[in-house]
């Protein structure tokens, strides 16, 4: 039986993925990163708790676990520069950091490169879980009207220079207007702020897309039940969604939710 181990930040997803392994009748050892994890998530499951503050450390426990096949998953904070322990393996990761250009893919890419460096796979999960994905054109029973395929028609014509500098996943645009470009504070948050931005006119919408030379394994656009309750709140039309490139957390659930509440979920090719 292979065994992987799931580096795991916060929220679902890591689960989500070692269920989809478990099924598929791999051995997972979940890695859970501290002070990023909700431990509930993973009583019933093998978990060892890891800090992100030594490299070192974390190579050491994945060897002694027998782990040469990893998944990076979830959301994990940057640690506090004085919080860091300097070892070797670290220093080597501030080497790739400083040789890329700045952003959470070439981030994420340092690290796997680390990883591989000192004798790790980086496993690729995503055929195993098909069905988190965003697939169908329409997702939802609610289709987009003229004025949210204008919007969107917009939103990839902006997509294509501020997705090739590993900016940002999402924009909200309304009456053809650009309103919000996601920032550090994360899609839920952009959906928050432009909403004092709405003129009259169409209802806007979300647009979440994969950032062009996104790595495909390690950075994939993710929404959530929080995202569309909060596109009800704050009275948008409805989501576009890159189409096999991005994720839906508590799919079910949130496609119901939608359906209840006449938003739109559709997919949509950025190239």
């Amino acid at each position: 039986m292979t065994k992987i181990g799931i580096i795991a930040g916060g929220g679902k997803l890591p689960i989500i993925i070692g269920n989809s392994l478990l099924k598929a009748k791999y051995e997972v050892i979940y890695f859970c990163v501290e002070n990023n994890c909700n431990y509930q998530f993973y009583k019933n499951y093998n978990y060892k708790i890891i800090s992100i503050n030594s490299i070192k450390k974390i190579i050491n426990i994945l060897k002694n676990n027998n782990i040469s096949k990893i998944i990076m998953a979830g959301n994990v904070k940057r640690p506090s520069i004085k919080d860091i322990k300097f070892d070797f393996n670290t220093l080597s990761l501030i080497k790739y950091l400083a040789l890329e250009k700045k952003g959470d893919n070439k981030l994420l890419t340092s690290i796997s490169k680390l990883f591989k460096e000192k004798g790790f796979i980086i496993f690729d999960w995503k055929k195993h879980c098909k069905d988190i994905f965003a697939r169908e054109k329409y997702l939802t029973s609610k289709t987009p009207s003229n004025s949210a395929i204008s919007n969107k028609d917009k939103g990839l014509e902006v997509f294509k220079y501020i997705g090739r500098v590993d900016i940002a996943q999402s924009l909200i645009i309304q009456n053809s207007n650009v309103l919000g470009i996601e920032a550090t504070e994360g899609t839920d948050e952009l959906i928050k702020r432009c909403f004092k931005y709405k003129k009259r006119g169409d209802k806007g919408v979300l647009i979440k897309l994969a950032k062009y030379n996104q790595n495909s394994i390690l950075d994939i656009p993710v929404i959530g039940f929080k995202t569309v309750k909060n596109i009800l709140k704050y009275q948008y039309e409805g989501i576009f969604l890159e189409k096999n490139k991005c994720i839906i957390i508590d799919k079910k659930k949130v496609l119901d939710f939608c359906n209840i509440n006449k938003i739109f979920i559709a997919t949509i090719d950025k190239n």
